[in-house]
Order: C-alpha cells, then structure tokens, then sequence
C-alpha cells in the first residue's frame, strides 16, 4: 500500500462506523486503533527477530516502541496518516453539525 491507501482505508472505516455510532470520533479512534496496533504488531515481530533472538519471551514490554525497530519513514507514515486524517474528519465533521 502506498502513503495514503492506509489513510483511505481509516476514513472509510470511520465514515461506516459514524454511521452507526453517530459519533466520528469513535469511528476516528477505533479507525486509528486498527493501524497503530498493526504497526505495533509488526514492530514486536521486527524487535524479536532482530534483538530477542526469535523468542517472544525475550522480548521485553517496551520491546515495540524501541526506535531502533523503526527506522523506515513508511513504518511511521502507516499509522500517523490514519490518525491524522480520521481526526482531521472528526474535527470538521463536528464543527458542520453544530
């Protein structure tokens, strides 16, 4: 996927998910959710691989968040512009309500 589809793919989910919730908040937040735990799931696999010896029980809870297992722009782009652009939504689709 390239820089945006992931962005896409979150404003269509919140989009479906505001319209049974009638809020685009939760739709932003569960939206968001669903990448930033992918990304933190790939992450976990790129610290065990790299410095847990492929143990997951090497692997300790901070292990994910480790910079040294983020060191492409593509790992962080794949969760700041769902939450980005959900919230953006979020953010003007209330302002219109009101």
């Amino acid at each position: 996927m390239n820089y945006f589809e992931h962005a896409v793919a979150a404003l269509i989910l919140q989009v479906i998910i505001a319209r049974f919730t009638g809020s685009w908040w939760t739709g932003a937040a569960l939206a968001s959710g669903y990448f930033i735990g992918r990304e933190i799931a790939q992450a976990e696999y790129r610290w065990i691989e790299l410095y847990g010896h492929g143990l997951r029980a090497n692997m300790p809870w901070w292990g994910p968040l480790d910079l040294r297992v983020w060191p492409k722009l593509d790992q962080w782009v794949d969760w700041i512009g769902p939450v980005t652009a959900t919230c953006l939504l979020a953010t003007f689709a209330g302002r219109r309500r009101s």
